[in-house]
């Protein structure tokens, strides 16, 4: 019996995945088809593009909740953005608002009465609107400037109640209309990075020279590939030192890489014997290597792809810079250990 429920679970949960994608699918079926939907659309990114000041956002219960994370997202992409609760803009809040503000507020009813009434005060101030509705001919919908039409969603709830479906078409409209805006406004990667110095986003767009902690000419010698391997670790010199030395031809640029596995694999081969021989006869030839316009992602890429534990950083003439250490990865919290 346990083992059928989990099976009638299972599909009752893929069915309200299912109603919330077919909402998503029917907005990009109108967009591409309807021209009236496309050009309403385009109106209202065309009023965000124009917004000198803030987008302010507001919308009451879950409509709320979504209306603070497209609040967010904005803000993530260039755009100034704050949420306001319809009630309290009412109550003294609307001076969150000024010139060359615009106004994104959310009902998919199109009939929430406090939204409504807000919508009804921005229009007495002139404050342009951009309205997230199921129809433009909703009360909220004629009030607005502009506005996103999601059109009429089926819940996911099999009593069609509770906000599911038209919810995640709403928050679909935002991330539709704030990507489109950072579009229009050219929106780049250094861009992002500076509105997100955190967390892994921000890790990960950090150039990889910022983060290194084995550098040419500080702690990370080089050393040229006619040595010996017992010579070239003498070079190297004692105490803490990286995982690998980088190799060099007579021009300084990196020919290999010689790694503690490579240590090991060359006195399995060769004995004590193998200390002697040219290092350049165990180092691992043209090793995958980073740039110095790489960022602290592409090294992730490369350890999680290539299973790399050092990977050298070079200049735009192939000599090396550094080294990057997968434990310092590890210690970034951008790999797991």
């Amino acid at each position: 019996m346990k083992a059928q429920t989990r099976t009638s679970d299972a599909l009752f949960m893929a069915e309200v995945v299912r109603a919330e994608a077919s909402a998503l699918s029917a907005i990009s079926h109108a967009l591409r088809t309807d021209a009236r939907t496309a050009e309403q659309w385009s109106a209202a990114l065309d009023i965000c593009e124009q917004c000198t000041g803030h987008v302010v956002v507001s919308g009451l219960g879950k409509s709320g909740l979504i209306g603070a994370k497209i609040s967010a997202t904005l803000a993530s992409l260039g755009q100034p953005s704050h949420f306001i609760h319809p009630v309290e803009a009412v109550h003294g809040d609307l001076g969150r608002l000024r010139e060359g503000d615009v106004a994104l507020l959310l009902s998919y009813s199109g009939e929430t009465a406090e939204v409504i009434d807000l919508a009804l005060h921005l229009k007495a101030d002139s404050v342009a609107t951009v309205a997230i509705v199921a129809r433009s001919t909703t009360g909220l919908g004629r009030l607005c400037t502009a506005c996103l039409a999601v059109g009429d969603i089926v819940e996911a709830c099999p009593l069609n109640l509770a906000p599911t479906a038209s919810t995640t078409a709403m928050l679909a409209a935002g991330d539709a209309l704030a990507l489109a805006l950072a579009r229009r406004r050219d929106f780049r990667e250094d861009d992002f990075h500076r509105h997100h110095p955190g967390g892994m986003l921000g890790a990960g767009l950090r150039q990889i020279t910022d983060v290194l902690r084995f550098r040419v000419e500080r702690n990370l010698p080089i050393v040229n590939d006619t040595l010996s391997v017992r010579s070239a670790l003498a070079a190297a010199g004692e105490g803490r030192r990286a995982g690998a030395l980088l190799l060099v031809d007579h021009d300084g640029k990196l020919s290999g890489i010689f790694t503690d596995a490579d240590l090991r694999r060359a006195i399995n081969a060769g004995g004590s014997a193998a200390l002697d021989q040219p290092i350049s006869k165990s180092m691992t030839k043209h090793p995958t290597c980073l740039t110095v316009d790489s960022l602290v992602r592409d090294a992730v890429r490369l350890v999680q792809e290539k299973r790399l534990d050092e990977i050298p950083v070079l200049d735009a003439d192939g000599r090396p810079l550094g080294l990057v250490d997968v434990q310092d990865l590890i210690a970034m919290r951008v790999v797991e250990g």
